[in-house]
């Protein structure tokens, strides 16, 4: 198992090197253009509530291990509703129609988006629940950089705005570090847990498909803030750009 928490560390410090990373520290510009990708992540925003409900739990777990996925799930599967309420105090929820707001969720800027859901199923679905653990132990990893980025841009917008940003701010960080799979007594357990062989081969392929697939999406991301943000939109106001259409 240490071969794999390697593994993915090192992914980890990779990615770390990003362009996305780059420009949402880039103080040029502003706090808000460098959240304002934020809607392009609705799609796996919304779905990791079902992928933590109706993948990664099981009801009735079978090992430590699956208990250990549980207690991460139940934590895990409401951050939604916060993301939720930072795009409106963003101010990135526009007034669209129900029709304009499913065109732009299933539509060609967001695919990525979507396969990151497609992806994350296909790895855990059933899986043992030692792949399952592996699976959110690149997830965490991921999201211990995404938010450790988004951190420092929100606490900027809070001291310009005077609002508190619960999914991209501190509040969100703390919860993700203080998970209970993070407690030493977990992380010693599962350092030592043995990977059969075809496990471990299970475990290289799902960790390179997870980072290459959320490095795609970082992509998509930089994409989007730099065509439809806040800031591309004044210096573009002829073309009628306009967030999230």
């Amino acid at each position: 198992m240490l071969e794999i928490l390697t593994i993915i560390e090192s992914k980890k410090q990779e990615f770390t090197r990003l362009p996305l990373f780059a420009f949402m520290q880039d103080q040029k510009l502003s706090p808000s253009q460098r959240l304002s990708f934020a809607p392009c992540m609705a799609h796996f925003i919304m779905s990791f509530s079902d992928l933590n409900k109706y993948v990664f739990l099981e009801h009735q777990p079978v090992n430590q291990i699956q208990h250990i996925i549980n207690q991460h799930a139940y934590e895990d599967e409401e951050h939604w509703s916060w993301y939720l309420r930072d795009i409106e105090k963003l101010g990135l929820s526009s007034n669209i129609n129900f029709t304009q707001g499913l065109r732009f969720i299933w539509g060609e800027e967001t695919k990525i988006t979507r396969q990151i859901t497609y992806q994350i199923a296909k790895c855990s679905y059933q899986a043992a629940p030692i792949i399952k653990l592996l699976v959110i132990e690149a997830l965490e990893s991921i999201g211990h950089i995404f938010f450790n980025n988004s951190t420092q841009v929100a606490s900027e917008l809070q001291a310009i705005s005077k609002t508190d940003y619960f999914y991209f701010g501190d509040a969100h960080l703390r919860v993700e570090t203080g998970h209970a799979m993070r407690t030493p007594e977990a992380e010693s357990f599962v350092a030592t847990i043995k990977l059969t062989d075809s496990q471990r081969q299970q475990a290289f392929y799902i960790v390179e498909k997870i980072f290459q697939i959320f490095t795609e999406w970082t992509q998509e991301l930089l994409a989007y803030a730099q065509k439809h943000g806040v800031d591309a939109n004044k210096d573009n106001a002829e073309q009628n750009l306009v967030i999230c259409v």
